[in-house]
């Protein structure tokens, strides 16, 4: 088919093809006048990942990433938020909108079900784009009521959002107070172990008691070593003065009467020599010194002796002193070690209080941040911009719907003149009788009054003859 049979058939079929087209646009424009006006509020919220949790002073995780937009978009969908919604506005309590309910659903089911799913309905969830704005849209008769839903619609969002983050947190909060009345009770339970182990030991401080006696212990030790040097030397002086050097020891060597005596002894022995060599070994005199200076001796011997016994009772007195620092130095000892074993028992049950005093913290601040949380009113999600009352309808649009109803009925009306002319096949132009007789098309008669038409009509014909006929072999 070629466009002059395509024109042909159009002009042939015109009237058939306006009124199909006719038709159709008639019927958009009537049902565009007809049709309910209905207005579309629009309302904002921005999800800002910039600002900080005011409980735990952190960033809120998110930023840009399209799965946390996606996520607050489906819970803004969800059967909670229109629950809310019905809750908040109190809809259940309207005789009309049960009587609505009534009619539609003949009692069955829940009247929060029916109407959370008529508003979900009308209700359309946008977000923009590269941005973390979501627009929520209501769709209804009243503009007044559509602004109305879609207000109420972010705040139920809103609350619902605060709800999922003070839900958990209440949960938490009941966990850690039973957790916290359990840790105050171990803490309680090893303090009271703690005190009565000092109570039972006598413990007040441990530390400074134990220091005490650590230096009591040194100064024995200090003391033992000293006597046990003076014991060391009284012993090797006694035994020199039991052998043959008594008289060359200090002791003897620095006592006054005996260097008294010996210096006696010197001038006697020097007298006597003197005397002996002037009157004779029989002299009377010199008899008389040889006497006192024997007796001088005796008295020398007798000072050394007592001199060395001396020596001897200082030993002794040596070694007692050290035996019983010894015994003081072994009992101080062992009372330091069992000290320290006490210590050592009582550091157990005071690491047992400090780690249920660092357990009951932690819960305790766990407590605390959860509580805070569980009462916080604010979160992330803040309202952009409030839905007002549209002044102009969204829908019936009347330009658009009679330009898709031009185009629509344009392409019906072409659709069905050319089905009609199928169903009744007929000859429109020279085409359609070469194509349906098979044969040549030597002349064409023309219509009165186209005389001219008809002669360029005759002449394509003629062209037509003779391009169909056979060539003459050259």
């Amino acid at each position: 088919m070629n466009f002059v049979q395509f024109l042909a058939i159009l002009r042939a079929r015109y009237k058939l093809a306006l009124g199909v087209f006719l038709g159709i646009v008639v019927a958009a424009l009537v049902a565009s006048l007809l049709w309910t006006k209905s207005y579309t509020a629009a309302a904002s919220v921005v999800v800002d990942s910039n600002k900080p949790d005011p409980i735990s002073a952190v960033l809120y995780p998110g930023g840009l990433n399209p799965g946390v937009i996606a996520t607050q978009i489906d819970v803004i969908n969800s059967d909670r938020v229109a629950f809310k919604v019905v809750r908040n506005l109190k809809l259940t309590e309207s005789p009309q909108i049960r009587e609505q309910w009534q009619n539609a659903t003949n009692g069955e089911g829940s009247i929060e079900q029916w109407l959370s799913t008529v508003f979900q309905k009308s209700m359309d969830v946008k977000p923009s784009r590269e941005s973390n704005v979501i627009t929520i849209t209501y769709k209804a008769p009243d503009p007044r009521f559509a602004a109305a839903l879609a207000n109420a619609f972010v705040q139920a969002y809103l609350e619902t959002n605060i709800e999922m983050r003070t839900d958990p947190a209440r949960v938490y909060s009941s966990f850690f107070d039973q957790r916290a009345k359990d840790a105050r009770d171990m803490l309680e339970k090893a303090q009271t172990k703690l005190s009565e182990f000092q109570r039972e030991k006598g413990i007040v401080a441990t530390d400074e008691r134990i220091d005490v006696e650590n230096a009591r212990l040194n100064e024995l030790s200090s003391q033992y070593v000293g006597l046990q040097s003076l014991a060391s030397d009284s012993v090797s002086r006694q035994a020199a003065a039991r052998g043959n050097g008594a008289d060359r020891m200090q002791e003897v060597l620095n006592n006054p009467l005996i260097a008294s005596l010996k210096a006696d002894q010197a001038r006697l022995e020097a007298k006597l020599q003197e005397l002996g060599s002037k009157l004779g070994e029989k002299n009377p005199q010199v008899i008389e010194a040889r006497a006192n200076l024997a007796e001088l001796k005796v008295k020398i011997d007798a000072e050394t002796a007592k001199v060395s016994s001396s020596l001897g009772i200082a030993n002794n007195i040596n070694q007692q002193r050290a035996g019983e620092i010894k015994a003081q130095l072994e009992a101080q000892r062992t009372k330091v070690l069992q000290m320290k074993a006490v210590r050592d028992e009582g550091a157990v049950f005071a690491r047992d209080v400090e780690n249920a005093q660092r357990t009951y913290d932690l819960i305790m601040q766990r407590l605390n941040q959860t509580t805070l949380e569980s009462l916080a009113t604010q979160s992330n999600v803040s309202v952009l911009s409030q839905a007002v009352p549209p002044v102009e309808p969204t829908s019936p649009r009347l330009l658009l719907n009679l330009a898709v109803a031009v185009f629509v009925g344009t392409l019906l009306a072409v659709l069905v003149a050319f089905i009609r002319e199928l169903a009744d096949r007929r000859i429109r132009t020279v085409d359609d009788l070469v194509v349906g007789l098979g044969v040549p098309v030597i002349g064409v008669l023309p219509k009165p009054g186209s005389v001219k038409k008809g002669r360029l009509a005759t002449i394509d014909a003629q062209r037509r003859v003779i391009g169909q006929l056979p060539q003459p072999a050259k």
